[in-house]
């Protein structure tokens, strides 16, 4: 995708005119237009307002190298749990008594073509879980404009190959889980092989 395609997308999904998006960069109409067909480009310090305007980085504005069209076969546990990492942060959405309840969450990682995500037995999720293992996580990369939703079932793992994965991987939860609270650490891990995948 070139740079004009992607300021017309960007544009597009703002809902703004090329008139509103001139006004905003203090150019003329005629600019933006010839900017979105590849006839111009913006200067340095335009570039810059794009990407507060669209909330992404310059870096994605100028990248134009084609991008692999991915579908879920090509996706793998490794490649989800990097995606997530890199929003920061992810949801989790479980469904009680057929209403979705949604929270954040920020400790993922991956084996065996399963996710792994930790909670805390005590926590009201563990208890939705028991009733319900269908869920949906989410995350969204505002740099890229990419998303990643997986839904499917999540399983608790009580096998100590999870517990050292997860603890290598944050050592964090040696402070969340203390001795004598270790017990309280839950592991849930959702087989990609049995899940939906959608990244856009």
């Amino acid at each position: 995708m070139t740079t004009g395609e992607k300021l017309a997308m960007l544009r597009r999904q703002k809902n703004l005119t090329q008139e509103q998006l001139a006004e905003l960069l203090n150019v003329s109409r005629q600019s933006v237009s010839r900017w979105e067909m590849n006839q111009a480009f913006p200067e340095t310090e335009k570039l810059i307002l794009l990407s507060r305007i669209f909330s992404c980085s310059v870096d994605f504005l100028l990248n134009t190298s084609p991008e692999k069209e991915k579908n879920s076969s090509d996706i793998t546990a490794e490649g989800c749990a990097s995606f997530m990492r890199e929003c920061g942060y992810f949801f989790l959405a479980t469904s009680v008594e057929d209403s979705p309840n949604l929270r954040p969450f920020g400790m993922i990682c991956a084996g065996e073509n399963c996710l792994f995500f930790v909670t805390d037995k005590r926590k009201s999720v563990c208890m939705e879980l028991e009733k319900n293992a269908k869920v949906s996580l989410s995350g969204y990369q505002p740099d890229t404009g990419k998303w990643l939703r997986i839904s499917g079932t999540a399983i608790e793992d009580t096998t100590q190959k999870s517990r050292e994965m997860v603890l290598s991987e944050y050592p964090v939860l040696y402070q969340k889980f203390p001795k004598g609270q270790e017990i309280f650490m839950t592991v849930y891990r959702i087989c990609l092989d049995n899940a939906n995948i959608h990244l856009r």
